[in-house]
C-alpha cells in the first residue's frame, strides 16, 4: 500500500510526512470534539486525573513526540517502522499544539481568549506541511534548477534572500506572512515591500520620524483587522469552540 502511494500519489520518501500529517489533523479533530462534549457534560467523557491532578492531554503529546521522533531518526525514511513513527509523531504533535497556547501562558487557558492561539497554530502547522507535501521547500529551493543547485553561489544567494524577506516581513510585525514566505517565497516579497503594522520593530525603528507613514499604516492594518478580524474568529470558533465570556466586572459595594 505504501509503495503504491509513493508511486501514484505523492512523490517518493514523502509517505511518512504524509501520515504524520493525517494523524496530526485527526488528532486534533478528536481531541477538540471530545473536550468540546467534556466542556458540555455530554458523554463518557472526563478530564483525566491522577490523585487529585488534572493532566493534560499535552504530557502524553510530548511522550508521543519523543517516541515517535527518535524512532523517525533510527527508522530512516522507508519502510513500515517509518510510517508507524510517522503516525506516533502526528498523534503527539497534534495533542501538544492543541494545548499550545497553555504552554505558552504557562496557565489553563484552554477555553479563554487566548486559547484561539492553540487553533492559529494548528492551522498554520497542517497548511505548512500540507505546502511541504505539494512540492514547496523551505526557502525557495524548489526554484532553482539542477544547474542552479550545482552551483553553490546560486543556490546561497536563493535561499538567503528569501530568508532576508521573511525576516523584513516579521520585523514588520506580519508573523504568519514571514512563517508562509519561508515556504513560498512569492509570499515572503509581499510581506517585506509592504507597510508595518503600528508597533512592529520596523515601525518603531523606521516610521518614528514620519508621521505619514505611521498614519498610512494604522489605517492600513485599522482596516484590514475590521475586514478579517470577524472571519478569522468566526473560523476559529467553528474549528474549536467559543470561548468562554469574561465574567462581568462587579463595582465594590454592590452584589
Amino acid at each position: 500500500m505504501g509503495h503504491w502511494l509513493e508511486r501514484n500519489i505523492i512523490e517518493p520518501g514523502k509517505l511518512p510526512l504524509l501520515l504524520a500529517l493525517a494523524a496530526f489533523v485527526l488528532t486534533f479533530v478528536i481531541t477538540r470534539t471530545i473536550t468540546r462534549l467534556i466542556r458540555a457534560g455530554k458523554g463518557p467523557f472526563g478530564n483525566v486525573k491522577a490523585g487529585g491532578l488534572h493532566i493534560h492531554h499535552v504530557v502524553p503529546g510530548v511522550v508521543l513526540i519523543v517516541v515517535g521522533g527518535f524512532g523517525a531518526v533510527g527508522s530512516g525514511r522507508h519502510g513500515p517502522g517509518a510510517a508507524l513513527a510517522a503516525v506516533v509523531f502526528g498523534i503527539g504533535a497534534g495533542l501538544v499544539l492543541d494545548e499550545f497556547a497553555l504552554i505558552l501562558h504557562l496557565n489553563d487557558v484552554y477555553w479563554t481568549e487566548d486559547g484561539r492561539k492553540s487553533v492559529e497554530v494548528v492551522v498554520i502547522t497542517a497548511a505548512l506541511v500540507g505546502l511541504l507535501l505539494a512540492g514547496f521547500s523551505p526557502l525557495g529551493v524548489n526554484d532553482l534548477s539542477a544547474d542552479e543547485l550545482q552551483d553553490r553561489g546560486t543556490a546561497i544567494a536563493n535561499i538567503g534572500a528569501n530568508f532576508l524577506f521573511s525576516l523584513v516581513a516579521l520585523s514588520k510585525g506580519k508573523t504568519r506572512t514571514a512563517i508562509f514566505g519561508v515556504i513560498v517565497p512569492l509570499v515572503g516579497i509581499v510581506g517585506a515591500v509592504r507597510l508595518a503594522r503600528p508597533g512592529s520593530a520596523w515601525s518603531r525603528r523606521f516610521y518614528r520620524d514620519r508621521p505619514h507613514a505611521r498614519a498610512r499604516a494604522g489605517l492600513r492594518a485599522y482596516h484590514h483587522d475590521r475586514r478579517w478580524s470577524r472571519l478569522s474568529r468566526t473560523l476559529q470558533d467553528w474549528i474549536g469552540g467559543k470561548p468562554d465570556r469574561p465574567e462581568p466586572l462587579r463595582l465594590p459595594g454592590r452584589r
